[in-house]
């Protein structure tokens, strides 16, 4: 059993549009606690930061709603930090486990920032639909939830990337990314990755061996000691299968089967230190089917 404590991060502030920022509630009422406990998780529920709502930035169309995007980052660091207290993060010990709840991409920046204060060697999974290289320069959307990786390795708005004190906010051998769609990412960010080092296995590994696809990932950060912090969007899910994302993914051929598969493996690693649940679009679930889903699948990758 572990004892995991819950927190929302009601925000939309980096994302296409609003409708993600009330996610925690919506799983909440949808009974994800309650069936966390059924599965024999202890779970305590430390209620929701402030967040913030998806606005519409007209004046930066590079840096979309940037102050918002670092003040929830900056409160979600504060929250992990403060909730991890300087203990030894050690699932196999019963000890704390942080379950944080978005809103968009943009918190597990926080997260990591969180960890960083307490735990310096921390690595991250990434469990995503996209590679989030975007960068406020590149004449993109502007928007930073496709912007997580560029900040996480040093680059982009200094404001978000720096949110530890230092550069970078998490070392390129730290990182594995897990279930990219190929159609997201180009050949120049595939090559950045692999000269930063940065793990890379995109959704047609994942989708022919997800287990296997978690330990490679697994092996590739877990040379440190540190803990490893796992990050889930849901947009990692084709849309045809589960369309909750907040970021439609209709064609890269992953199955929700295929994420439990791939998450079971992670959540039963030694350093396994906690879970960012992002991207998860309530106002696309007209009748709780979706969320249903989607709390079976959270559950049945968690429990012990």
């Amino acid at each position: 059993m572990a004892d995991w404590t819950m927190i929302g991060v009601p925000s939309s502030a980096g994302a296409h549009h609003a409708g993600q920022e009330r996610a925690p509630d919506a799983l909440r009422a949808a009974g994800l606690l309650p069936r966390l406990a059924a599965a024999g998780e202890s779970v305590h529920d430390a209620g929701n930061l402030p967040g913030a709502v998806f606005a519409v930035d007209h004046d930066n169309p590079g840096r979309r709603s940037l102050p918002a995007v670092v003040r929830v980052a900056d409160e979600v660091a504060n929250a992990v930090a403060d909730a991890l207290g300087g203990a030894a993060v050690d699932s196999a010990a019963g000890a704390w486990l942080p379950l944080v709840v978005g809103g968009d991409c943009t918190i597990t920046l926080g997260v990591i920032a969180g960890f960083r204060r307490r735990h310096r060697d921390v690595g991250l999974v990434y469990v995503d639909g996209d590679a989030d290289l975007g960068s406020p320069d590149d004449g993109g959307s502007g928007i930073f939830d496709s912007m997580g990786v560029t900040h996480l390795l040093g680059g982009g708005a200094p404001e978000l990337a720096g949110l530890a004190g230092t550069l970078p906010l998490l070392e390129p051998g730290r990182l594995a990314i897990v279930g990219s769609d190929p159609r997201e990412t180009d050949d120049r960010g595939r090559a950045r990755l692999a000269q930063l080092g940065v793990s890379f296995q995109e959704a047609p590994e994942l989708i022919a061996d997800p287990a296997g696809a978690a330990r490679r990932a697994l092996a590739a950060i877990e040379a440190a000691s540190g803990p490893i912090v796992v990050h889930v969007d849901v947009d990692l899910i084709d849309s045809g299968d589960l369309p909750l994302g907040n970021f439609p993914h209709y064609g890269s051929g992953v199955r929700l089967e295929h994420a439990v598969a791939c998450l079971r493996v992670l959540r039963a690693h030694p350093s396994f230190a906690g879970l960012v649940l992002t991207e998860v679009n309530p106002t696309h679930d007209g009748d709780g089917s979706l969320l249903r889903r989607y709390i079976d699948a959270v559950v049945s990758s968690l429990a012990a």
